[in-house]
Parts: C-alpha cells; sequence; structure tokens
C-alpha cells in the first residue's frame, strides 16, 4: 500500500505547485501562444531531448550501480524519475536517493548512496567548469560595455571566478581519489564499522569515473540544447555563444543555491532574468522560457515517476 500512498501524496503536491506559482495565467496564456504548429519542430525537439536528458542520468545510474547489482536501463529509467518526484520538495537533489533506492534490493539500498553521490558530483564538475569558461568569456565579451558590469568591481569578480576554480579542482581531485577517501575512512575507528556504506567506492576504476564525467558532459550539453531551443521558441534575440555562456552561468548559479526544485521556478526565472537581462531586453521571452524548461525538464519528469512509484513494493518484510 505504501507505493500507492507515496504516488497519491506526490501527486496532489505537485498539483498545487504548480497552482501555486506567481503569474500562473500570464505565463501560461504566453506558452500557449509561442507552442502553435510553426513551433511544432522545435517543440517536439524540446520534448525529445527531455527524454535524452534524463537517459543519460539514467545510464549513468546503471553503470554506478553495476559494482553491487545489475540494474536493467529500464529500470534505471524508472529509479531516476522516482527519485526526481521526491527531489521536488526535498533541497539539493537530497530526495533522488530516497527515490533511486527503492529500486534496489533489499540490502543494497543504503550501499547505492554513496554511488549515487559519485554521480551527483560528476554532474557538479561539469556544471562547475562549463561555468567559469562561461563567465570568463562573458566577462571578457558580452559584458564588456554593459554598464552594469561596468559598474561591478573586476577584482570581486576574478575573487569569484578564483574561488569557484578552486572549488573545482578539490572537486576533481576528489573525484578521482574516492577508493582512497575510503580508505581514509576505514581507518577511523567510530567510522570503521560503518564502512560497508562506502566500499564499493573502491571498486569505481578510473576508466569508469571517466566515463561517468564524459556522460555528465553530454547531458550538460543536452540540457543546455533545451535552454537554446526554448529561446529560440520565443524568439528572445540572443545570439547563440552569448546564449550557451549565459545558461551555462545560470546552471552555476543554480547549483550554489540551496533550493526546492518545485519551488524554485520563481529563483530560476529571476536568475535569468538577471543574466540574460544584461545582453537581451525581451524579459517576457526570458520568463517563459525559463518556465517551459521547468516544467518540461523536471514537472512532468516528475510526474510519470509518481507514477512509477506506484507500483512499487517497498518493502518485503
Amino acid at each position: 500500500m505504501l507505493g500507492p500512498l507515496l504516488f497519491i501524496i506526490l501527486a496532489i503536491s505537485i498539483y498545487y505547485k504548480i497552482q501555486s506559482q506567481p503569474d500562473l495565467p500570464e505565463k501560461t496564456s504566453l506558452i500557449k501562444n509561442a507552442f502553435n504548429s510553426n513551433n511544432l519542430p522545435l517543440i517536439i525537439l524540446l520534448v525529445l531531448l527531455m527524454f535524452f536528458n534524463w537517459g543519460i542520468e539514467s545510464r549513468k545510474w546503471q553503470l554506478l550501480m553495476r559494482p553491487i547489482q545489475k540494474v536493467s536501463f529500464l529500470k534505471s529509467f524508472r529509479a531516476v524519475l522516482s527519485g526526481l518526484s521526491f527531489s521536488l520538495f526535498i533541497p539539493n537533489g537530497i530526495g533522488e536517493y530516497f527515490g533511486r533506492i527503492v529500486y534496489m534490493d533489499e540490502g543494497n539500498r543504503l550501499k547505492s548512496i554513496s554511488l549515487t553521490i559519485a554521480g551527483s558530483m560528476s554532474q557538479v564538475i561539469i556544471t562547475a567548469l562549463a561555468g567559469i569558461v562561461s563567465l570568463i568569456y562573458l566577462k571578457e565579451h558580452a559584458w564588456q560595455h554593459t554598464p552594469l558590469i561596468q559598474g561591478l568591481s573586476i577584482f570581486w569578480i576574478n575573487i569569484v571566478l578564483s574561488m569557484i576554480m578552486m572549488g573545482a579542482i578539490v572537486l576533481i581531485l576528489v573525484y578521482y581519489r574516492l577508493s582512497w577517501l575510503s580508505r581514509i575512512f576505514e581507518k577511523i575507528p567510530f567510522v570503521h564499522k560503518y564502512r560497508y556504506f562506502i566500499e564499493h567506492l573502491e571498486t569505481i576504476s578510473t576508466k569508469d569515473l571517466t566515463k561517468i564525467l564524459c556522460l555528465s558532459l553530454v547531458r550538460f550539453s543536452v540540457f543546455t540544447a533545451q535552454y537554446i531551443v526554448a529561446l529560440s521558441i520565443f524568439k528572445a534575440g540572443v545570439s547563440l555563444p552569448e546564449a550557451i555562456a549565459t545558461v551555462s552561468v545560470v546552471f552555476l548559479v543554480l547549483l550554489v543555491l540551496p533550493t526546492i526544485p518545485a519551488a524554485d521556478l520563481g529563483l530560476r526565472g529571476q536568475t535569468a532574468l538577471q543574466l540574460f537581462g544584461l545582453i537581451s531586453t525581451n524579459a517576457i521571452a526570458i520568463i517563459a522560457t525559463t518556465a517551459t524548461i521547468w516544467f518540461v525538464n523536471l514537472i512532468l519528469p516528475a510526474m510519470a515517476g509518481s507514477l512509477f512509484i506506484a507500483g512499487i513494493r517497498i518493502f518485503k518484510k
């Protein structure tokens, strides 16, 4: 009974989260007007990219679970979408772990958490690196003649860049030394008895870690492409290089802000509006783009994930 009950709770919560969004009628009207037959190829592409996006994440999780349990791609896909349903209401994607581990066999659930975190770490690394490159590009080119940027201290922008770079370097070192990190924890007396949580980190080879990182790069490229497609649908009038760079910086900003995905449409909108506002005056198109990506990439998959949860038998005993 727990699976169907969770489905009902998640379905009701998703409905009320959508209904509680500010200026919902205006946003809905704008999106409806843009979603016409002229834009049909772009709309289809946007939805296909959504499946590709979560398909890549499913493949990542499937590979990561291999040391402890063989998981089919379809099962991995259901687990990822189910995790997304939970993460909509729990900050920083923590809900993803609960939504995914229920698809693992009993005895493997807690062991899978550390491997799932490794997958999340790979996505954070790619987002940080893309954000660094994009921030440098925008600072040196697109923002050169922008009054707002000229009013900011270049010194502080460089300080922020340096901090992000150092953070990215530390993350990369930790990512490729997960087995070393596991062995350190084993030597801590009061932690040793819980080593089974992280012992499988030692089994991930450098080759597999690189493969996971490459998949994260492809996934980042996919949801960047989704933003570009949505900007085209709403005719935001932004050049391709500047759009790609600004989207990457938007993702970087959202990465460091603790948010609940179902409630952060306003934050996403404001972040995109502030950054895209430096290169475009079409605020309506930017807000509509953000709302569309939020709905297509998060709400639709989360609704599907809640349906999958309805069929789960979470506990055998």
